[in-house]
Protein backbone atom coordinates (compact mmCIF):
# COMPACT_ATOMS: atom_id res chain seq x y z
CA UNK A 1 0.00 0.00 0.00
CA UNK A 2 1.39 3.74 -0.63
CA UNK A 3 2.12 5.48 2.28
CA UNK A 4 0.66 8.94 3.41
CA UNK A 5 3.08 10.71 1.87
CA UNK A 6 2.59 8.83 -1.18
CA UNK A 7 -0.97 9.41 -1.45
CA UNK A 8 -0.58 13.11 -0.93
CA UNK A 9 1.80 13.76 -3.64
CA UNK A 10 0.05 11.83 -5.75
CA UNK A 11 -3.41 13.54 -4.85
CA UNK A 12 -1.31 16.81 -5.20
CA UNK A 13 -0.04 16.42 -8.64
CA UNK A 14 -3.69 15.00 -9.76
CA UNK A 15 -5.23 18.23 -8.33
CA UNK A 16 -2.94 20.27 -10.00
CA UNK A 17 -3.40 18.47 -13.53
CA UNK A 18 -7.53 18.35 -12.54
CA UNK A 19 -7.58 22.36 -12.00
CA UNK A 20 -5.92 22.50 -14.96
CA UNK A 21 -8.42 24.25 -18.49
CA UNK A 22 -9.48 21.59 -20.37
CA UNK A 23 -11.98 19.55 -21.77
CA UNK A 24 -13.15 18.60 -18.78
CA UNK A 25 -13.17 21.95 -16.90
CA UNK A 26 -15.29 23.35 -19.53
CA UNK A 27 -17.97 20.64 -19.52
CA UNK A 28 -18.40 20.70 -15.93
CA UNK A 29 -18.79 24.46 -15.82
CA UNK A 30 -21.30 24.38 -18.99
CA UNK A 31 -23.38 22.11 -17.59
CA UNK A 32 -23.80 23.64 -14.04
CA UNK A 33 -23.93 27.43 -15.57
CA UNK A 34 -26.52 26.37 -17.78
CA UNK A 35 -28.74 22.90 -15.82
CA UNK A 36 -27.57 23.05 -12.03
CA UNK A 37 -24.75 22.24 -9.67
CA UNK A 38 -26.93 18.74 -10.02
CA UNK A 39 -26.30 18.06 -13.33
CA UNK A 40 -22.47 20.00 -12.87
CA UNK A 41 -21.81 17.26 -10.09
CA UNK A 42 -23.11 14.33 -12.25
CA UNK A 43 -20.58 15.68 -15.33
CA UNK A 44 -18.43 15.50 -12.39
CA UNK A 45 -18.71 11.54 -11.50
CA UNK A 46 -18.65 10.82 -15.26
CA UNK A 47 -14.72 12.43 -15.15
CA UNK A 48 -14.08 10.33 -12.55
CA UNK A 49 -15.35 7.35 -13.89
CA UNK A 50 -13.33 7.93 -16.67
CA UNK A 51 -10.41 8.65 -14.56
CA UNK A 52 -10.62 6.10 -12.42
CA UNK A 53 -10.44 3.43 -15.76
CA UNK A 54 -7.79 5.57 -17.08
CA UNK A 55 -5.78 4.67 -13.72
CA UNK A 56 -6.69 0.98 -13.87
CA UNK A 57 -5.46 0.63 -18.04
CA UNK A 58 -2.08 2.51 -17.03
CA UNK A 59 -1.70 0.52 -14.30
CA UNK A 60 -1.78 -3.06 -16.36
CA UNK A 61 -0.02 -1.08 -19.16
CA UNK A 62 -2.68 -0.78 -21.89
CA UNK A 63 -2.59 2.59 -22.31
CA UNK A 64 1.43 2.64 -22.88
CA UNK A 65 0.08 0.30 -25.84
CA UNK A 66 -2.34 2.99 -26.74
CA UNK A 67 0.40 5.81 -26.32
CA UNK A 68 2.91 3.61 -28.42
CA UNK A 69 0.70 3.46 -31.24
CA UNK A 70 0.76 6.20 -33.88
CA UNK A 71 -1.83 4.74 -35.55
CA UNK A 72 -4.32 4.04 -32.15
CA UNK A 73 -3.15 7.06 -30.65
CA UNK A 74 -4.21 9.41 -33.51
CA UNK A 75 -7.50 7.49 -34.16
CA UNK A 76 -8.52 8.67 -30.35
CA UNK A 77 -7.22 12.07 -30.96
CA UNK A 78 -9.85 12.86 -33.66
CA UNK A 79 -12.61 10.82 -32.16
CA UNK A 80 -12.15 12.87 -28.84
CA UNK A 81 -11.72 16.23 -31.20
CA UNK A 82 -14.95 15.08 -33.26
CA UNK A 83 -16.87 14.80 -30.00
CA UNK A 84 -15.84 18.13 -28.73
CA UNK A 85 -16.64 19.54 -31.86
CA UNK A 86 -20.12 18.17 -32.09
CA UNK A 87 -21.04 19.25 -28.10
CA UNK A 88 -19.77 22.63 -28.90
CA UNK A 89 -21.67 22.92 -32.26
CA UNK A 90 -24.43 21.89 -30.01
CA UNK A 91 -23.87 24.58 -27.63
CA UNK A 92 -23.40 27.14 -30.60
CA UNK A 93 -26.96 26.14 -32.04
CA UNK A 94 -28.52 26.26 -28.68
CA UNK A 95 -27.13 30.12 -28.44
CA UNK A 96 -28.50 30.97 -31.98
CA UNK A 97 -31.94 30.40 -31.10
CA UNK A 98 -31.75 31.39 -27.87
CA UNK A 99 -34.97 29.57 -27.14
CA UNK A 100 -34.12 29.27 -23.35
CA UNK A 101 -37.22 29.51 -20.80
CA UNK A 102 -37.70 32.70 -18.63
CA UNK A 103 -36.95 29.97 -15.45
CA UNK A 104 -35.05 27.30 -14.94
CA UNK A 105 -36.85 24.04 -16.04
CA UNK A 106 -37.10 21.29 -13.35
CA UNK A 107 -34.29 18.88 -13.30
CA UNK A 108 -35.19 15.42 -14.94
CA UNK A 109 -33.11 12.28 -13.99
CA UNK A 110 -32.17 12.35 -18.04
CA UNK A 111 -30.36 15.25 -17.35
CA UNK A 112 -27.90 14.10 -15.10
CA UNK A 113 -27.28 10.66 -17.23
CA UNK A 114 -26.64 13.00 -20.04
CA UNK A 115 -24.40 14.57 -17.98
CA UNK A 116 -22.68 11.94 -16.61
CA UNK A 117 -22.16 10.34 -20.43
CA UNK A 118 -20.41 13.68 -21.22
CA UNK A 119 -18.13 13.87 -18.70
CA UNK A 120 -17.01 10.04 -18.96
CA UNK A 121 -16.69 9.95 -22.39
CA UNK A 122 -14.83 13.64 -22.54
CA UNK A 123 -12.22 12.34 -20.04
CA UNK A 124 -11.94 8.40 -21.68
CA UNK A 125 -11.88 10.40 -25.43
CA UNK A 126 -8.53 12.27 -24.62
CA UNK A 127 -5.41 10.79 -24.99
CA UNK A 128 -3.71 13.83 -23.16
CA UNK A 129 -5.31 11.80 -20.55
CA UNK A 130 -3.29 8.57 -21.08
CA UNK A 131 0.24 10.05 -21.54
CA UNK A 132 -0.13 11.83 -18.39
CA UNK A 133 -1.19 8.98 -16.13
CA UNK A 134 1.63 6.54 -18.02
CA UNK A 135 3.99 9.81 -17.53
CA UNK A 136 2.78 10.14 -13.98
CA UNK A 137 1.27 6.60 -11.83
CA UNK A 138 4.28 4.14 -12.50
CA UNK A 139 5.98 6.19 -10.09
CA UNK A 140 3.63 5.24 -7.14
CA UNK A 141 3.35 1.52 -8.27
CA UNK A 142 5.92 -0.90 -7.18
CA UNK A 143 7.59 -2.49 -9.76
CA UNK A 144 4.70 -5.92 -9.76
CA UNK A 145 1.77 -4.04 -8.23
CA UNK A 146 -1.15 -6.01 -6.88
CA UNK A 147 -4.68 -5.89 -7.46
CA UNK A 148 -4.63 -3.68 -4.32
CA UNK A 149 -1.51 -1.62 -5.21
CA UNK A 150 -3.56 -0.38 -8.36
CA UNK A 151 -6.95 -0.14 -6.86
CA UNK A 152 -5.81 2.18 -4.21
CA UNK A 153 -4.01 3.64 -7.09
CA UNK A 154 -7.25 4.82 -8.95
CA UNK A 155 -9.44 5.50 -5.72
CA UNK A 156 -6.96 7.79 -5.15
CA UNK A 157 -6.87 9.89 -8.36
CA UNK A 158 -10.69 9.19 -8.57
CA UNK A 159 -11.57 10.66 -5.50
CA UNK A 160 -9.66 14.36 -6.09
CA UNK A 161 -11.12 14.58 -9.43
CA UNK A 162 -14.23 14.28 -8.09
CA UNK A 163 -13.97 15.98 -5.49
CA UNK A 164 -12.23 19.00 -7.59
CA UNK A 165 -15.13 18.92 -10.19
CA UNK A 166 -17.74 18.11 -7.98
CA UNK A 167 -16.48 21.64 -6.08
CA UNK A 168 -16.63 23.55 -9.38
CA UNK A 169 -19.82 22.63 -10.04
CA UNK A 170 -21.31 23.47 -6.51
CA UNK A 171 -19.70 26.85 -7.08
CA UNK A 172 -20.46 27.51 -10.56
CA UNK A 173 -24.56 26.34 -9.03
CA UNK A 174 -24.41 28.65 -6.58
CA UNK A 175 -24.82 31.12 -9.05
CA UNK A 176 -27.49 29.89 -10.89
CA UNK A 177 -29.50 32.71 -10.48
CA UNK A 178 -27.24 34.95 -12.15
CA UNK A 179 -26.23 32.17 -14.53
CA UNK A 180 -29.93 31.17 -15.71
CA UNK A 181 -31.07 34.45 -17.33
CA UNK A 182 -31.39 34.03 -20.63
CA UNK A 183 -28.74 36.39 -22.31
CA UNK A 184 -26.16 35.23 -19.86
CA UNK A 185 -27.05 31.33 -20.81
CA UNK A 186 -27.07 32.28 -24.28
CA UNK A 187 -23.55 34.25 -23.81
CA UNK A 188 -22.24 30.63 -21.71
CA UNK A 189 -23.56 28.72 -24.74
CA UNK A 190 -21.48 30.86 -27.28
CA UNK A 191 -18.57 31.19 -25.56
CA UNK A 192 -18.37 27.69 -24.44
CA UNK A 193 -19.54 26.30 -28.04
CA UNK A 194 -16.54 28.42 -29.91
CA UNK A 195 -13.85 27.22 -27.16
CA UNK A 196 -14.84 23.61 -27.59
CA UNK A 197 -15.12 23.58 -31.25
CA UNK A 198 -11.90 25.68 -31.37
CA UNK A 199 -9.91 22.92 -29.42
CA UNK A 200 -11.72 20.09 -31.05
CA UNK A 201 -9.94 21.70 -34.08
CA UNK A 202 -6.65 21.98 -32.72
CA UNK A 203 -6.40 18.50 -31.43
CA UNK A 204 -7.55 17.46 -34.55
CA UNK A 205 -4.45 19.51 -36.77
CA UNK A 206 -2.17 18.53 -33.90
CA UNK A 207 -2.74 14.73 -34.84
CA UNK A 208 -1.69 15.14 -38.36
Amino acid sequence: MMSTAQVLALGGVMLVGAMSPGPDFVIVTRNAAVSGRRVGVASAVGIALGVFVWSMVTAVGVAGVLAASAVIFTVLELVGAGYLAVLGLRALLAARRGDYPVEMPELKSHGTVHAFRQGLLCNLLNPKVAVFFIALLPQFLPAEPSTLDTLELGIVTATVCLAWFSLLAVGVGALRHVLGRRSVRRAIDATMGTFMVALGIRIAVQSN
